[in-house]
């Protein structure tokens, strides 16, 4: 087996795993908070990859990408969420009703 690397492989997996545990958080977070949430998202997204450029491990320094660009990314589809909400797709927080209407 000394002729195989691993790596590729595990940073896929683990990318796969890091984008499905956004997805509900996104959801959550949406709905406990509204868009609050959102400057830190983007402050944490660039802390991991600014982060991940001082990690000389290449598959922690990947899978820190990975997630800082995930953190990133859930900033637009925090604002996608709040959407989908009005369009029915997903529960309203009835606690934050009016932060709905347009």
């Amino acid at each position: 087996m000394d002729f195989l690397h691993f790596t590729g492989i595990i940073i896929a997996i683990c990318s796969f795993l890091i984008i499905g545990i956004f997805h509900p958080i996104v959801i959550k977070a949406e709905y406990y908070t509204g868009t609050k949430l959102i400057p830190l998202f983007i402050i944490a997204g660039i802390a991991v990859i600014i982060g991940a450029l001082f990690v000389e491990n290449t598959l922690v320094s990947a899978l820190l990408g990975v997630i800082g660009a995930s953190l990133l990314w859930s900033v637009g589809e925090i604002k996608e969420q709040v959407e989908r909400v009005k369009k029915g797709w997903f529960p309203m927080n009835p606690k934050r009703k009016k932060e709905y209407e347009d």
